[in-house]
């Protein structure tokens, strides 16, 4: 029986399961395309980041946002060089598995893992096959709300009259794509030095937003501004922000989710690799002790216990009801409501956005965006948050 078994080959698993395999733990990855490409755009703040992935920065700016008006955030957004982030893991002594995890059976002293490979046991399962959650299962009890992006990258040359070298676009809301309804942003940020991804995304709704009306979208903008749409590959992006905690029965002693399945998903933002980042070594060294002292159910409650401390789950609750508040404004709301937050102290914007673990200041945070609010907005936010019974908007696409 090995010690750990890791689910799933994104960022997120493979950050898991090299901490893990670090530590001296005997730890294997299954996945059913262990050598494909990491395909995705994955972006965090320059401080999120932990010490060791600093060296896969492959684009980076100062960080802008625009509701109304421009806002300097003061931090730097970096873009991750997905084969040189992979490269850093891979050096780990992990073995790998070609095959999807089918089915995990909990038992007394471990767990047995079904995958299309074969059959494996193991001491403690690492589910980290994001949102779809291919061991725990994907059985949320209403519409998830999703994130939806789609986007082309261009020659930096070109994107000059939207974000300039040594900047970054967090979000645009102005409707330069000359359309009504729900409202989308853009994303514009440095994926290398010459290069930027320029992407009409959608934050947040239940049901996300077609892919379909943010492609028009985005060519009505970039056309507004005099860019051409490159012809080739779009990045296509659709998550759930909202994903549920997995409950008590779907989870039991040694299989704990991890990433994207935990979820670690900010929902109001969607990032979450660079949280997955940092808790990696926690859960590996979690893991590690616990084996040593009382087996493989103590190394599953402590793994949880370490990603979803009770002040984790507290955090975790306060930013799942500024999404319900958020998804029940009127759309032309939307980009004064981020005017309002973006334009609060640093530290409160700060702490909302990547303070997972700071109850007092992420209610802080919460707190100045209320005070600061004009009437209008402090009774959405009471409403939309409190009140079950006030639907989201619904709009036609």
């Amino acid at each position: 029986m090995i010690d750990v078994l890791v689910a799933g080959g994104g960022p997120a698993g493979w950050a898991v399961a090299a901490a893990c395999a670090r530590l001296g733990l005997d730890t294997e990855l299954a996945d059913l395309a262990p050598d494909r490409p990491w395909r995705a755009t994955y972006g965090s703040w320059r401080a999120e980041l932990p010490a060791d992935a600093h060296a896969a920065v492959a684009g980076s700016g100062s960080g802008a946002a625009i509701g109304t008006m421009e806002h300097r955030l003061g931090w730097d957004y970096v873009v991750l060089d997905n084969a040189v982030l992979r490269d850093r893991f891979a050096a780990a002594p992990v073995k790998v598995l070609k095959g999807r995890v089918r089915a995990a059976r909990p038992e007394s002293k471990g767990v047995t893992v079904d995958f299309d490979g074969g059959q494996r046991r193991a001491a403690i399962l690492l589910d980290a096959t994001g949102a779809p959650r291919s061991v725990l299962g994907a059985s949320p009890r209403r519409t998830a709300a999703e994130q939806t992006a789609v986007g082309v990258v261009v020659d930096a040359d070109a994107a000059r009259n939207l974000v300039t070298p040594g900047s970054a676009l967090f979000m645009d809301w102005r409707p330069h794509h000359s359309e009504t309804g729900w409202p989308t942003f853009l994303y514009a940020v440095p994926v290398t030095s010459g290069r930027v991804l320029l992407e009409e995304t959608s934050l947040a709704r239940r049901p996300g937003f077609g892919l379909g009306v943010l492609r028009r979208r985005l060519h009505a903008r970039l056309a507004h501004h005099g860019i051409t749409v490159p012809s080739g590959d779009e990045e296509r992006v659709r998550f759930p922000v909202d994903r549920p905690l997995p409950a008590p029965g779907d989870w039991r002693g040694p299989v704990v989710p991890f990433g994207a399945a935990s979820p670690l998903v900010h929902p109001a933002t969607g990032y979450s690799v660079a949280t997955s980042l940092q808790l990696a070594p926690r859960v590996a060294t979690a893991v590690r002790d616990a084996l040593q002292r009382g087996g493989s159910a103590a190394a599953g409650i402590a793994a949880w216990q370490t990603v979803w401390s009770p002040a984790a789950l507290a955090v975790h609750t306060l930013r799942r009801r500024s999404l319900e508040s958020l998804l029940r404004f009127p759309p032309r709301l939307v980009p004064e409501f981020f005017d309002v937050f973006f334009a609060l102290p640093e530290r409160h914007r700060w702490t909302y956005l990547t303070g997972r673990e700071d109850v007092a200041g992420s209610a802080a945070a919460m707190g100045a965006l209320f005070a600061a609010s004009p009437w209008w907005l402090r009774k959405r936010l009471v409403l939309g948050a409190l009140d079950p019974r006030t639907p989201p908007q619904s709009v036609t696409q």
